[in-house]
């Protein structure tokens, strides 16, 4: 089982963890921000990652797991295998997130969220909400990271393997932006950016 340490340390080794002004995909700002794309470019690195999340799942009776795109698909993928269980995602059409490349689930199909890392857990909402109109039941959500220092609520048990507080801030009240800084958009929605 690896630690919340070496995975910090991880992310540090990878050059993953960046300092800045950052706008994640919620819409917020934060100083910090973890590009798990840097940890999971390396294949040896993303399984290990994902066995350990499987492993906190693997009495769960896991079905199917099931990822938003873009930042949960190598995360999701790898602890659908060490699972033994299907891999599907969800991605956006029209700015809405759908199933799509002919996935479907069936009723009561037991399935796990997975993502990257979860900052307000929209996206993994999102993924739950249309898994659920399709009629699967949602056992439980997993990330790499928790941005959120654990407040997330998604009604369902949901875990991550290195849970830290951030702060983020509303482009109001954001002291980088106070300061003029250079806002980078990094997330999978916007790409690397800066303005």
């Amino acid at each position: 089982m690896l630690t919340a340490e070496e995975i910090l340390d991880l992310f540090r080794r990878t050059g993953a963890l960046l300092e800045g002004h950052f706008l994640l995909s919620s819409g917020l700002h934060s100083t910090c921000y973890l590009q798990c794309a840097l940890v999971l470019q390396y294949p040896h690195e993303a399984e290990a990652l994902g066995q350990a999340l499987a492993e906190r799942y693997g009495r769960e009776r896991i079905a199917t797991v099931a990822a938003p795109a873009l930042g949960g698909i190598i995360i999701g993928h790898e602890v659908a295998r060490a699972l033994g269980a299907r891999f599907i995602w969800t991605e956006r059409e029209n700015g809405m997130m759908t199933l799509r490349r002919g996935f479907a689930v069936q009723p009561g199909e037991r399935v796990l969220v997975v993502e990257d890392v979860m900052t307000t857990g929209g996206s993994t909402r999102e993924t739950m909400d249309v898994l659920r109109r399709a009629g699967a039941e949602v056992a439980a959500a997993a990330a790499i990271v928790d941005r959120s220092g654990g407040a997330i609520d998604l009604g369902v048990p949901h875990q991550a393997l290195l849970t830290l507080k951030i702060p983020t801030f509303r482009a109001d009240e954001c002291p980088a932006c106070l300061r003029q800084e250079p806002l980078i958009k990094p997330g999978s929605r916007a790409g690397l950016q800066t303005r």
